[in-house]
């Protein structure tokens, strides 16, 4: 298998996953995302209990793209700190944005590493960094709450 059929593999796989979408009862800050340019939309719930991320969870609707890297944000954040998550956030933005490009330093974004190559498709940046944008306003709220 190339490297191009698997990582559209794992887009899809992870577009199909569904373990994240619901609403989330107990989440103590929800933040609202959306991508005019191509409708992607989604709301963010995350459960904050002393300064970590005990549960986190979506709804909405986008691209293959956006739902995919969502689920792997997702995926990475769930027990971490505030602090790992806006850390974390603030890598995976760079990669996109070609500021980062070791792959070692990589390494800690797991399966949102394979998100790498979006750069090469200016038209779906903003739909790969839709939750984690998200993400940051939420992160944001949730300091200025505390």
């Amino acid at each position: 298998m190339d490297l191009k059929q698997l990582y559209t593999d794992m887009i899809l796989e992870y577009n199909r996953d569904s373990r994240h979408r619901h609403e989330l009862p107990q989440a103590t800050c929800s933040e609202h995302g959306h991508n005019p340019s191509c409708g992607d939309d989604i709301t963010l719930h995350l459960q904050v209990q002393d300064g970590r991320i005990e549960d986190l969870s979506y709804t909405g609707q986008g691209c293959a793209i956006s739902q995919a890297s969502t689920v792997m944000m997702i995926d990475l954040l769930q027990g971490k700190t505030l602090a790992e998550a806006q850390k974390l956030s603030d890598l995976f933005l760079r990669m996109i944005t070609r500021d980062v490009t070791d792959e070692t330093e990589l390494d800690s974004l797991e399966d949102a590493m394979i998100l790498q190559n979006i750069s090469n498709m200016p038209s779906r940046v903003k739909c790969a960094v839709l939750a984690w944008r998200t993400l940051q306003a939420a992160l944001q709220r949730q300091e200025r709450d505390e």
